[in-house]
């Protein structure tokens, strides 16, 4: 997915303009949750993400989600990860 049709996407779906989001190449960010659900599309390098034990890597052009409160951990890739996300409240 480009970020075009993601915008539509987001638009479509009732969610906000989204923000950019940068990671640091190999970081982590260990179990937590949010206290909204979010849509992000990753725009550079690549991001694994483990829920309930199934661990699933995005890379460009890959659009994930999470739910509101969806305990979550988050692996970037050897280059960081650059991602658009939209938080829905």
């Amino acid at each position: 997915m480009n970020a075009s049709q993601f915008m539509q996407m987001l638009q479509q779906e009732g969610y906000p303009e989204p923000i950019e989001v940068r990671q640091a190449p190999n970081g982590f960010l260990n179990d937590h949750t949010h206290s909204f659900a979010v849509k992000a599309l990753v725009i550079d390098g690549s991001i694994d993400i483990l829920i309930q034990g199934n661990r699933r890597t995005y890379s460009v052009g890959d659009v994930f989600q999470l739910g509101f409160e969806e305990l979550h951990s988050e692996t970037y890739g050897p280059n960081g990860v650059i991602y658009l996300a939209s938080r829905n409240h």
